[in-house]
């Protein structure tokens, strides 16, 4: 299992444009991928499940991924968070 941490820098947090590009990323991937804050863990290729974490800015989210290409997902998914300027 793979596993990396997040601070979110984005003034509108993870809204519906930049969630939609993180499941997008998510969704190329065999593993199982979460995004987890405040104590609930939803499914990263669930747009839904993501929007409803309500991410706002200043956030620290931890993202996980299990399977056989999970460094490859957090990867992917780390790449997105920064050229979408969500987090550091």
């Amino acid at each position: 299992m793979e596993k990396k941490e997040f601070h979110i820098i984005a003034e509108t947090g993870i809204h519906a444009r930049p969630a939609t590009m993180l499941v997008q990323a998510a969704s190329k991937f065999a593993s199982d991928i979460n995004i987890e804050f405040n104590g609930k863990s939803v499914n990263l290729k669930s747009i839904m499940g993501v929007m409803s974490l309500g991410v706002g800015q200043g956030a620290d989210v931890t993202i996980t991924a299990d399977g056989d290409d999970a460094s490859e997902a957090i990867v992917a998914i780390s790449d997105t968070m920064t050229k979408e300027g969500l987090a550091e």
